[in-house]
């Protein structure tokens, strides 16, 4: 577990290094394979003392399992995505500024450019308005993304969580959500952007993700 205690702690450090979160807000978790487990980052930790030891071991329940720091207190939402999605192994929440823009007018980003079709398969989604500290942003994002090939959901007047197969899919989510959702933003500056046709839409992110690259996400 060591490994992905420290594949966790240096992919908190992405999340600064992309410009996605400022002080302690935002976190990322991971699924223990072959465990009802996960880890997540400590709340209220800054991003340069997070080490690999600092991330807080917890059940699908979002419960510590030994003594310790405390966990994030998105740490209720993450494990509801857990327990219902069996094939998330990673979850990034953040507060990147163009994407929370978005969510704060509660508008989904609108599918214009071929990066968005390539990556998340349509419009990223807006979810519904949820408190912090339960389990209600976890059903938010488990409900919307029902149906979606998007990875990331931006939850209303809060901000943008992204799943994905492996921690660092979520990551990347994360990332290329905010990049896209601050292109579309400008572009809406200079005028309307056209929607991508949904044939199209299907041809480019079947093309992504069967055929570009080298078989590594």
């Amino acid at each position: 577990m060591i490994e992905l205690r420290q594949e966790l702690a240096d992919l908190h450090r992405l999340l600064v290094t992309a410009g996605l979160v400022v002080w302690t807000a935002g976190n990322v978790s991971a699924r223990v394979p072959g465990a009802d487990l996960l880890l997540i980052k400590p709340s209220g930790v800054p991003y340069e003392e997070l080490t690999a030891e600092s991330m807080v071991l917890c059940d699908l329940e979002g419960k510590p399992v030994q003594d310790g720091l405390k966990p994030s207190s998105d740490v209720f939402a993450h494990a509801y995505v857990y327990r219902q999605r069996p094939d998330v192994s990673g979850v990034v929440h953040t507060h990147s500024t163009y994407a929370t823009a978005w969510a704060a007018r509660g508008e989904a980003i609108p599918c214009v450019l071929t990066a968005m079709a390539d990556e998340f398969g349509g419009e990223i989604p807006v979810g519904p308005f949820a408190l912090i500290g339960g389990d209600d942003i976890g059903r938010g994002i488990v409900a919307t993304l029902e149906g979606h090939r998007s990875p990331a959901v931006l939850m209303r007047s809060h901000g943008v969580f992204t799943i994905g197969g492996t921690p660092r899919e979520a990551v990347k989510a994360a990332v290329m959500c905010e990049d896209v959702a601050r292109t579309v933003h400008i572009a809406r500056q200079l005028g309307t952007p056209e929607e991508i046709a949904p044939a199209d839409v299907d041809r480019l992110y079947d093309r992504y993700q069967n055929v570009y690259g080298q078989g590594v996400r």
